[in-house]
């Protein structure tokens, strides 16, 4: 199908998120769906999804602040959720006593809101306020409000902002910096701020006084403040695009006398400060005096040299063909590494000034690895530990000490006869594209599996334990394959920026190779294979069906951009540009129209079995992606089973309730086409 303009899209209509034709449209494909899939099956496998997603056996996660441990919980009892702390002594026990600080679900029946937790920042080293941020239904945008840590309820005429994408931070109790909808002119073409503000108590939004504006072309501008005493920091940070940022120091304070100094590293850079010393990631090749650091290298410089114009770079870690540097984290004197070699995660900790390395005592090799917590003010750690088949583990203690097991979960399903192997497809090119896969033992012959994938913006597709896919996928006999293709960050900024713009091909490419390959080694076979993705492996699934149809029995697409020609115009689309490329400039859109789904439907083509999903409520990849392909699907002959959740943001569910009855939706699809 030949590239339309938007004049000529009959189904343009159904971008009308809340119309009252768009939304008769979304039920009356609901509702046949719904007919089809919600069987006894179904029931029993959406009890199993909230069984596990509501159990009061999983781990509360935390984060130090002060003295104690914050937590968000959510439950069967709670399925808005609790905010609420302890501390170290009693986390240590089976049955913490916690003190709730706020009850969402009292909070949500109070107002007669649908309040989602959006997250709270809370101000170091007082904390004795609250920035807390609620979302209505899951969305993106979120109201803030200002919350007294003491006496647990919302403060009278505190701090307070209306429905927004916004970004703001302490100053200090009595002022913020702050990024929102000030009005017209005030956000970017993505939809995000523009301008930033110092905002005082007592102060309309209206009286804030401007720090810095961007243009509208930029994908956001931020602020933040470091209050770490003697090392106070203030920065403006300006996106560019999603992979380019100035970065301004705040060097004075007073209204009249703010100056703002912009740091001297690339653009494309990830930097952090911490103390005294400046970390920079390079994100391509950055030479400085006669010396070249490859892309994806840590370097380190200390602040105070580096402001006066000293550029003396310690290597902290250098990349090579099969390792690269996932994460950095600081305590007070320390840093944690976390490196990649060959999807296998490595757990270090470093010295700063000698930047010497050693392992963490303590980490179970072969294992993945997240930093729950770190105190930047002390010494404490806590790590996360988990596998395809191992349940998690939450690891805690000094990080030059032994970490020890303060709390694991239980495990949701019986992995006792599971194995994981890794294996390496060939893709178009000869690029060895490695995929996780987990089986039964002494099983033979091909079994139905699931191939999940990403392949974008440098996030890595890391082995995990997934209760719900553990329950109603593998315990009913399923196989489970996890590709690490292009696009993603596996193995460092260069594998992602291949596969940027005119080299997204490469993407569909790694897939479609990790398909074949599942097959030729009779793992299983095309009408056994099925595959899901969601946002932009949505779109991965799109292209998946368009151009991939023979290698797949099955497809879940869920919440996905597929009209690649007017993606930028739709709510959050336009700061995606740098990942997919600008579709009105010609020579652009000449490459993605060869892979946008929407324009490259056939009515001769054979495809797969179908399951699209949505969410209305998503504010980040707009619904009218789901709600146009499918309607253009049908028109041209082929039969797709759609869901839109009315609620749930980009996440599709808004709670434990919803994302059980999605997941439950999905699984039960792929046994009755996978069968």
């Amino acid at each position: 199908m030949a590239a339309m303009a938007d004049h000529n899209d009959p189904h343009l209509w159904l971008e009308d998120i809340t119309g009252d034709a768009a939304l008769d449209w979304v039920r009356a494909h609901n509702q046949p769906t719904l007919d089809e899939l919600c069987d006894d099956k179904f029931e029993q496998m959406r009890s199993e999804a909230l069984e596990v997603l509501d159990t009061d056996a999983r781990i509360p996660y935390v984060r130090r602040r002060g003295e104690l441990l914050y937590n968000y919980w959510r439950d069967g009892a709670n399925p808005r959720g609790l905010w609420r702390r302890t501390t170290l002594e009693s986390y240590r026990t089976e049955n913490p006593d916690w003190d709730v600080l706020l009850d969402l679900d009292a909070l949500a029946a109070a107002e007669d809101e649908n309040w989602v937790w959006a997250g709270a920042d809370v101000i170091e080293p007082e904390l004795t306020r609250a920035l807390v941020a609620l979302s209505r239904g899951g969305s993106d945008a979120v109201v803030i409000r200002e919350f007294d840590m003491a006496t647990r309820q919302f403060v009278p005429d505190g701090f307070s902002v209306p429905e927004a994408k916004t970004d703001i931070a302490w100053v200090d109790e009595d002022t913020v910096l702050i990024g929102t909808d000030f009005g017209p002119g005030s956000l970017t073409d993505s939809g995000y701020p523009r301008v930033v503000k110092r905002w005082r108590r007592g102060e309309s939004l209206e009286q804030a006084v401007t720090l810095f504006s961007g243009a509208a072309t930029d994908v956001s501008v931020s602020a933040w403040c470091d209050r770490t005493p003697g090392f106070e920091e203030t920065q403006v940070v300006r996106a560019l695009d999603f992979y380019n940022s100035e970065r301004y120091r705040l060097v004075s304070g007073d209204d009249d006398g703010d100056e703002l100094v912009r740091l001297d590293v690339p653009t494309d850079a990830g930097i952090g400060v911490h103390r005294n010393w400046l970390l920079i990631r390079p994100r391509s090749d950055w030479t400085v005096g006669d010396h070249t650091y490859p892309a994806g290298s840590l370097l380190a410089a200390r602040y105070d040299e580096f402001l006066s114009g000293v550029t003396n770079l310690d290597p902290v870690f250098t990349p090579d063909e099969h390792t690269f540097l996932s994460s950095a984290v600081w305590t007070r004197d320390r840093m944690l590494l976390v490196t990649l070699r060959d999807v296998i995660q490595h757990v270090q900790v470093v010295t700063p000034g000698t930047w010497e390395r050693r392992d963490i005592a303590g980490v179970p090799p072969n294992s993945t690895t997240v930093i729950v917590a770190a105190d930047h003010l002390g010494d404490e750690v806590f790590l996360d530990t988990c596998g395809f088949d191992r349940p998690s583990r939450l690891l805690c203690g000094p990080v030059d000490g032994e970490l020890t097991e303060i709390k694991s979960a239980p495990a949701m399903f019986d992995a006792d006869d599971l194995s994981v192997e890794q294996h390496f497809a060939t893709s178009d090119d000869g690029t060895r594209v490695p995929y996780f896969v987990v089986g039964h033992r002494g099983r033979t012959g091909p079994q139905k599996t699931l191939l999940g994938g990403y392949g974008g913006f440098e996030n890595s597709s890391l082995p995990s334990y997934t209760g719900v896919l553990g329950r109603l996928w593998l315990a009913r006999g399923g196989t489970y394959a996890l590709a690490n293709i292009r696009g993603g960050g596996e193995y460092g900024p260069r594998w992602h920026t291949q596969a940027q713009r005119s080299g997204r091909h490469l993407v569909a490419e790694d897939f479609a190779a990790v398909a074949r390959d599942l097959v030729d080694r009779g793992i299983t076979t095309v009408e056994l294979l099925g595959a899901q993705g969601g946002s932009n492996g949505g779109l991965l699934m799109g292209i998946m069906l368009t151009k991939y149809p023979q290698l797949f029995g099955a497809l879940v697409c869920s919440v996905p951009l597929l009209d690649m020609r007017r993606y930028h115009k739709l709510l959050a689309g336009a700061s995606w540009m740098a990942e997919y490329g600008d579709p009105d400039d010609p020579e652009e859109w000449s490459f993605i129209s060869e892979y946008s789904p929407y324009q490259n439907i056939s009515s001769d083509a054979r495809y797969p079995a179908l399951l699209m999903t949505t969410s209305t409520r998503d504010d980040r990849v707009h619904p009218g992606h789901a709600r146009k392909m499918t309607a253009a699907l049908e028109v041209a002959g082929h039969r797709v089973r759609y869901y839109e959740n009315i609620e749930g943001g980009h996440a599709g569910a808004a709670d434990n309730s919803q994302a059980a009855f999605k997941a439950a939706l999905t699984y039960r699809f792929l046994h009755q086409e996978l069968a």
